[in-house]
């Protein structure tokens, strides 16, 4: 269904080849440093990869950045897993993550864009994000402990 997409920026490359995304890094990142999903199983951050349509950025084959967007490429996307190695922050390389993630063809004409964020809102109000108008309409099920429940049950059915 998608066609792999690769842009370069400077020494920088954009890649949506989830073939080429490296998920030892992925994990590493969004396990022990990203405030979201601290613990996310491996086999959990695979799974998001392999149902999602990722972005990568790559500087000298080495990845730097990744999104990943869940959508029915018909009328909503979520933008999730939204990251930049500390080291590589600072050079626009969010924005321009944002604005291949925007200009991505499949995304096109989409009635509804989400996205859950902490403390990253000038970014993505640069990209037409802003807050929910009425919160009193949106409902969800949050469970903070699901990547602990999950580990102690697998942990359970391996013994």
């Amino acid at each position: 269904m998608t066609t792999t997409i690769t842009k370069t920026k400077g020494a920088f490359v954009l890649s949506t080849d989830k073939y080429k995304l490296p998920v030892a890094t992925i994990h590493n990142f969004l396990s022990n440093e990203a405030y979201w999903c601290k613990g996310i199983p491996l086999e959990t951050v695979q799974s998001a990869i392999d149902h999602s349509l990722n972005f990568g950025i790559y500087h000298r084959d080495a990845l730097v950045g990744y999104a990943r967007i869940i959508s029915d490429y018909a009328t909503i996307a979520y933008l999730g897993d939204v990251f930049i190695l500390p080291e590589y922050r600072g050079q626009s390389l969010s924005k321009w993550l944002m604005q291949e993630i925007k200009a991505h063809p499949l995304l096109q004409g989409l009635r509804r864009w989400i996205l859950l964020t902490r403390d990253a809102h000038g970014l993505y109000q640069q990209f037409g994000w802003k807050p929910i108008e009425d919160p009193s309409r949106w409902m969800d099920i949050h469970d903070p402990q699901a990547y602990s429940t999950a580990s102690t049950s697998t942990e359970q059915s391996l013994s």
